[in-house]
């Protein structure tokens, strides 16, 4: 696999650059094959060649409920997998907002050849669309704070990559990609680590990861206790200290103390968050905001492929 920028870079990119970045690595290409060869493993679609129909046709790919679109970007690759001669034409970019019912894209092939790639179009529009949505859901929540909305790791084995570009089409940004592009500290890393020692044990792992170039190196902590353990660190050695499962007031207050203390110290709340919470977190002054929902919880959205000629299929 091809490897990618720090994900600090790739959330600086437009969309079609970190959809073209994601590409590189390869996977988008593997996980539409394996998504052909669910339904095709035998080499065949027997209702269509039951139907013996190799005309040439057109269909056209339709938003029918307001939605920010994200996975068309894929077409080109989807064209590779299935047939190289599907011609394609894109009526709504990825990103898009979409209030009504709206075709965003018109595909031409055989029918047989749009027939067998319905099914993986529309569950990969749908489900990358959904997490667009709810993702824009949560940014306007927290509108006029300081506070970005993040990403986690808590996606869908095989799909993180498009998981994590359909939340980039939803104005959030992406946490690291992988373990091995940054560097968490977690609970369970510190769990045997005495409180009076734990400045002292982050700073040595600090040390020990500077060879490996981590995105960032980031500390989860469960208490304001031991967060100033690690505000008396040397600025620089932390650059994100994970708050998890704090209310807001123990936010505000971290907060407080970390202007007082290393201002450029970023601070990130997760844990507890749902759209009925994002804006008072954000309220408290964190930067960012992890937010696990955005994939696990996300719903795919109702999108059709309908034939020019009339009612298409779902």
């Amino acid at each position: 696999m091809t490897a990618l920028p720090p994900v600090t870079e790739l959330n600086q990119l437009p969309l079609p650059a970190l959809f073209d970045a994601f590409a590189t690595t390869g996977l988008f290409h593997r996980l539409l094959e394996i998504a052909r060869e669910e339904d095709l493993a035998a080499g065949l679609d027997v209702t269509t060649a039951s139907a013996d129909d190799n005309a040439i046709a057109s269909m056209r790919l339709t938003a029918r409920e307001p939605m920010i679109v994200s996975g068309l970007a894929a077409l080109p690759i989807l064209a590779e997998v299935y047939d190289a001669a599907i011609g394609f034409d894109l009526h709504a970019p990825d990103g898009s907002e979409l209030r009504e019912p709206t075709t965003i894209a018109t595909l031409r092939s055989k029918r047989s050849t749009l027939l067998a790639l319905e099914r993986p179009l529309l569950n990969l529009v749908g489900r990358l669309s959904g997490i667009a949505t709810l993702t824009r859901e949560y940014v306007d929540a927290v509108a006029g704070t300081p506070a970005r909305i993040l990403d986690t790791r808590k996606t869908t084995p095989g799909l993180r990559l498009f998981e994590k570009y359909a939340v980039r089409c939803g104005g959030g940004l992406n946490h690291r990609l992988a373990l091995h592009d940054a560097v968490l500290v977690k609970d369970n890393h510190i769990a045997h680590v005495p409180a009076p020692n734990l400045a002292a044990h982050i700073g040595a792992l600090a040390a020990r990861a500077r060879p490996f170039k981590p995105a960032f190196l980031q500390v989860e902590v469960d208490t304001l206790e031991q967060f100033d353990r690690l505000l008396s660190l040397d600025p620089g050695i932390v650059d994100i200290v994970l708050l998890d499962n704090m209310a807001p007031d123990a936010l505000a207050e971290a907060v407080r103390r970390r202007d007082e203390a290393n201002p450029a110290l970023q601070l990130e709340a997760s844990g507890g968050v749902n759209l009925s919470t994002v804006a008072q977190i954000a309220a408290s002054g964190v930067d960012r905001i992890s937010v696990g929902a955005l994939t696990h919880g996300a719903r795919s959205v109702d999108v059709g492929f309908d034939a020019d000629e009339g009612p298409g299929s779902g």
